[in-house]
């Protein structure tokens, strides 16, 4: 993709939007901006970007093999914001959103409430999906050093 083009987030030129992102010269704002970053990501099949916005201590369980697929087997259309709750509490936001794709068959929408988490000045995906073997005492999954009950297991 050249820096010219549209971004697949469709909130501007790529280069302007989400590309800075990608490249690591900045980091998301807000939550809603991570997920526009994430969505753009797998449009562009950036699989290790999608790897390192997700929550620090999911990001060794993650499927980068599974990821991969999903994001090279679709076409990637567009990218509906439902809503954006930035201040669920002091660290936690919530972005709902409906990712528009085709599979090669039919089109098909994602509709999902995802949630995130502000850590150390940088948002991070809180992934429900993941089977880890967590209890409620356990240090929390997002680094943030308290216990997982108190942060981020209200959410997941």
């Amino acid at each position: 993709m050249t820096s010219s083009q549209n971004c697949p987030c469709g909130q501007g030129q790529y280069a302007a939007c989400c590309q800075p992102l990608h490249l690591k010269q900045q980091v998301a704002q807000t939550a809603e901006q991570l997920m526009r970053s994430r969505y753009s990501a797998f449009a562009l099949k950036q699989i290790d970007y999608i790897l390192q916005t997700t929550a620090l201590g999911q990001q060794s369980t993650l499927d980068r093999a599974a990821i991969a697929d999903w994001s090279q087997s679709n076409q990637w259309l567009k990218l509906d914001v439902v809503q954006h709750q930035p201040k669920l509490d002091k660290t936690h936001a919530l972005v709902e959103f409906k990712a528009h794709y085709h599979d090669g068959t039919q089109a098909h929408i994602h509709h999902e409430i995802s949630h995130f988490v502000l850590h150390q000045q940088q948002w991070y995906f809180l992934d429900p999906t993941l089977d880890m073997k967590i209890t409620m005492k356990q240090p929390c999954v997002c680094g943030s050093g308290k216990k997982f009950k108190q942060c981020c297991a209200q959410f997941i």
